[in-house]
């Protein structure tokens, strides 16, 4: 054992025991039990201990160094070794404290209970436009733009209402050749004459109320009129009077926007308590006091190198349309267990790191140390999987001084047990004289 183990050891025997100090010359009050030796009391300054029927096995450090002696003895400072009798160390690992000690230290149970364990996690983000709900308005042949509505960037638009008429070549001839077969006495009982024809005005994509309309009138229009493909907001209007279109060129992009999602970026540490389908409350920061409630779609299966975060994509409802794109947000999503289990608070833990234990108060001054598995954690309580059950009592206050107390007693019975009959003691103490 090391000078600061040994040190260690003797700053916890402190904390935990009250072991008695002189001041100038002021004695400090002795813990409970505390009993001189029978050296001091023969001089009749110091009463002998009165306790009946029970067996000094040894005497200990009272600095809590592991040093031993058969018989009673003062140590370097002046101080008297304190005895152990038989039955206060037991081979079950527990510790027995007087009732004085525990008052003293402050020592708190609770019992095992039931408790809902869960916590929230908190991710802030932004909305993004619902990529199922967005359409793009782009010509498959050589057009021109006669015409372009009163609609522009940020107008919104139902389904079917005209955007602009459009001249197209490639367009006016499949009309034609479609009217054609339709009007024709060879072709017109002929099905499959009229399927194909009709299929190539929709391959260039000519609107269904503009093929309905050429239907009914039986006339080839100079102009087709396109409609807006779905209600939504115009986000992008490129369309311009006059102007000739290529193939693949985008005129018009319009989103929905009633339902959108929110993207929001969770810690690393945090995403293993995250499950698609979990309830999530959102808060814009645009509206404080409004909520927004919407589950976990997708959890996006990639790790920001940069901020360690994993991105979840959430979706909600935007009947009102309040919610606009890279609108920043705060999202919560509760986590934990959503029935009762077995819990004590956190103060009972105590973690190495690799290890967590707890104190168990068996009564009658008995407490003893006793390792157990956690899950999860929130409200000022742990989850116990393993190690306790609903009849034990936890320590919940002063647990560090009774583990203290219990490393201690378990260093001294392990150097008593390979020598307690021989002095162990060094022939100079902490003070540096014999």
């Amino acid at each position: 054992m090391t000078r600061a183990i040994v040190i260690g050891a003797a700053a916890a025997s402190f904390a935990a025991a009250g072991i008695a100090i002189f001041a100038g010359g002021i004695p400090w009050p002795k813990p409970a039990g505390y009993v001189m030796s029978h050296a001091a009391a023969a001089d009749g300054s110091i009463p002998a201990d009165t306790t009946p029927n029970r067996k000094i096995k040894y005497y200990r450090n009272p600095m809590g160094l592991p040093e031993t002696s058969p018989t009673p003895k003062k140590d370097s400072m002046g101080m008297d070794y304190i005895p152990v009798y038989e039955g206060e160390e037991t081979d079950d690992g527990s510790i027995r404290l007087s009732p004085g000690r525990i008052q003293r230290t402050g020592v708190k149970s609770e019992p095992v209970m039931l408790h809902i364990v869960s916590t929230l996690v908190r991710a802030p983000g932004t909305i993004q436009l619902d990529e199922r709900r967005v359409s793009v308005i782009a010509m498959r042949a050589e057009s021109y733009v006669q015409k372009v509505a009163n609609v522009t960037t940020g107008s919104r638009v139902a389904k079917g209402q005209p955007l602009m008429e459009i001249y197209s070549p490639a367009v006016s001839s499949a009309a034609a050749e479609y009217l054609a077969t339709i009007t024709s006495k060879t072709t017109a009982t002929i099905e499959t004459y009229g399927r194909g024809s009709r299929q190539r005005l929709m391959n260039l994509d000519v609107p269904e109320s503009a093929i309905a309309t050429l239907e009914r009138t039986r006339t080839v229009p100079i102009v087709i009129q396109w409609s807006a493909p779905r209600d939504g907001i115009v986000l992008e209007r490129n369309a311009i009077e006059g102007m000739r279109a290529q193939p693949g060129d985008v005129l018009f992009r319009v989103a929905d926007t009633s339902l959108v999602w929110a993207v929001v970026e969770v810690a690393e540490r945090d995403i293993g308590s995250v499950t698609v389908g979990q309830p999530v409350t959102v808060r814009a920061r645009s509206f404080p006091g409004r909520t927004f409630a919407g589950k976990v779609s997708v959890i996006y299966p990639q790790v920001n190198r940069e901020t360690r975060t994993v991105r979840l994509r959430i979706e909600l409802d935007n009947a009102d349309l309040a919610l606009l794109p890279d609108m920043y947000l705060d999202a919560e999503i509760e986590v934990g267990s959503q029935e009762p289990v077995l819990a004590v608070p956190d103060s009972s833990v105590l973690d190495t790191g690799n290890r967590q234990t707890v104190i168990i108060d068996k009564g009658g001054g008995r407490f003893e140390p006793r390792e157990v598995k956690v899950g999860h954690r929130g409200g000022g309580y742990v989850e116990i999987t393993e190690g306790v059950s609903e009849d034990d009592i936890v320590v919940t206050s002063a647990n560090f001084l009774i583990d203290a107390e219990s490393n201690l007693k378990a260093a001294l019975k392990g150097f008593s047990e390979g020598g307690s009959a021989q002095d162990t003691s060094p022939t100079s103490g902490m003070g540096g004289h014999p």
